[in-house]
């Protein structure tokens, strides 16, 4: 497993040992960045000003590779304790220290945020409907920017719908318009924007 693009790419990382974490290949993280930068409704320019949050982030290989393309800064939710030892060794191996926060804590059960964030990866085990729990208690605690881009990850035959989630600005869960949608082997990559205007 290795960083794909930008200023890290080649740098080799590190998985934890077992069975509990799933990082995203290569070749799908490489077409998940390749979209980013070249689609009509995102880029380069978009990708190099935003601040990423990689929730489930296991290795936090998604969000290092951001960063690596010039994302701002990141933040890493992950409650394992075997993937954490691996993400904090992969931050130094991509020197991201003084870009990165690391959070010990549940995605579904996240501290208030700091900021908001306009880039927005999640990568749950499959089959547990843990995007849309997910989605659901970062938007009341603030994680997710108006407009956010959303990147998730699920099993190729699990059945998901994009979704603005409710939060402290409005009430409703309202259904999102897909940007993207591709299969990856076992894996099905859903984009879409955050934006409580969705009709």
């Amino acid at each position: 497993m290795r960083i794909v693009g930008g200023e890290n790419k080649g740098r080799a990382l590190v998985a934890p040992t077992g069975e509990r974490t799933r990082p995203t290949s290569d070749r799908t993280r490489q077409a998940i960045f390749d979209m980013l930068a070249h689609a009509p409704w995102y880029g380069q320019e978009e990708l190099e000003q935003a601040i990423v949050l990689d929730g489930y982030a296991g290795t936090g290989a998604l969000g290092l590779e951001a960063l690596s393309r010039g994302a701002q800064r990141a933040a890493f939710i992950e409650r394992d304790r075997n993937a954490l030892n691996a993400l904090r060794t992969n931050l130094d191996i991509c020197r991201a220290r003084d870009r990165s926060r690391v959070l010990s804590c549940s995605v579904t059960h996240p501290p208030k945020a700091a900021e908001p964030h306009t880039l927005i990866f999640l990568d749950p085990p499959y089959g547990k409907t843990l995007v849309e729990s997910g989605l659901r208690a970062l938007a009341r605690n603030g994680w997710i920017a108006e407009g956010a881009l959303i990147v998730a990850e699920t099993g190729a035959t699990e059945e998901f719908a994009p979704f603005v989630p409710p939060s402290e600005h409005f009430s409703p869960t309202l259904p999102a318009e897909p940007l993207s949608i591709r299969k990856f082997g076992a894996a099905k990559v859903t984009i879409w924007r955050h934006s409580s205007t969705v009709p």
